[in-house]
């Protein structure tokens, strides 16, 4: 069902917050741009918040292009159990996902929309807690060492 052009866009459908902060530029795609730029701004928000807790250097104001992205990473970091608020972002990704596709069922975005929603489906069976902490870990340290001007202070 896809051209060649929209299957490129499926390496953009997944919640790896290396790929979202690295995606800057436009991939052609209203809703994969939309999509890259709130998961973009949930994970750099909530390094952010996190270096701030930890009283470590600020990796610099986060963006505040998506409003309700940051919200959900404001709300999720706030939370006590980090398995509540990794369901609560899961939640908040399939919501929009929804709002995003709309009703119009046949279109790419559907696609792009459902595979995502595969994706956090697949998710919630990996979820373990042990494995998890490890994973939140080396996702953590990605996204700190990504950012310029923190790298050089640690």
């Amino acid at each position: 069902m896809l051209s060649p052009a929209d299957a490129s866009l499926l390496q953009y459908c997944c919640y790896d917050p290396k790929i979202a902060i690295e995606t800057t530029a436009s991939t052609g795609s209203a809703f994969i741009d939309f999509h890259m730029l709130r998961e973009r701004v949930a994970a750099l928000n909530l390094a952010y918040l996190r270096a701030a807790k930890l009283n470590r250097p600020s990796p610099g104001e986060p963006p505040h292009d998506v409003p309700r992205s940051e919200a959900v990473a404001k709300a999720a970091f706030e939370m006590e159990d980090p398995m509540e608020a990794m369901i609560y972002i899961d939640r908040a990704r399939w919501g929009v996902l929804d709002e995003m596709v709309g009703i119009n069922y046949f279109g790419v975005n559907n696609i792009y929309a459902y595979l995502l929603k595969l994706r956090l489906l697949e998710r919630k069976l990996h979820y373990e807690v042990e494995k998890g902490f490890a994973v939140y870990r080396e996702v953590y340290d990605t996204i700190i060492n990504s950012i310029p001007r923190y790298k050089e202070d640690r």
